[in-house]
């Protein structure tokens, strides 16, 4: 699949054990901008970081509004989440 048509999702553990949430369409530039200190403010004082999760979508929208709604999650139900691939509505359903 062409980068550029790829929409991700993705999750990073930072070196303190939070969560970074984002979107991209090319996934190994944007870790490796994050762990050059070029990315996210969030990421810069928390590295290196690594890749836990990620999704792929057919479109940006799609991609941006699992992004969205995974950062509304607890960090339990965040974690849930990337264990079983649940689909963010039903976890939202049941918080």
């Amino acid at each position: 699949m062409d980068k550029t048509n790829e929409h991700l999702f993705y999750v990073l553990e930072c070196n303190d054990g939070s969560y970074y949430a984002g979107y991209t369409n090319d996934l190994e530039k944007r870790i490796r901008t994050h762990n050059e200190g070029k990315g996210a403010k969030y990421t810069r004082a928390k590295l290196p970081v690594h890749l836990i999760y990620r999704e792929s979508y057919e479109t940006k929208r799609d991609a941006m509004r699992a992004e969205y709604q995974f950062k509304q999650l607890t960090r339990a139900a965040k974690e849930r989440y990337m264990r079983k691939g649940q689909c963010i509505d039903e976890i939202t359903e049941k918080r």
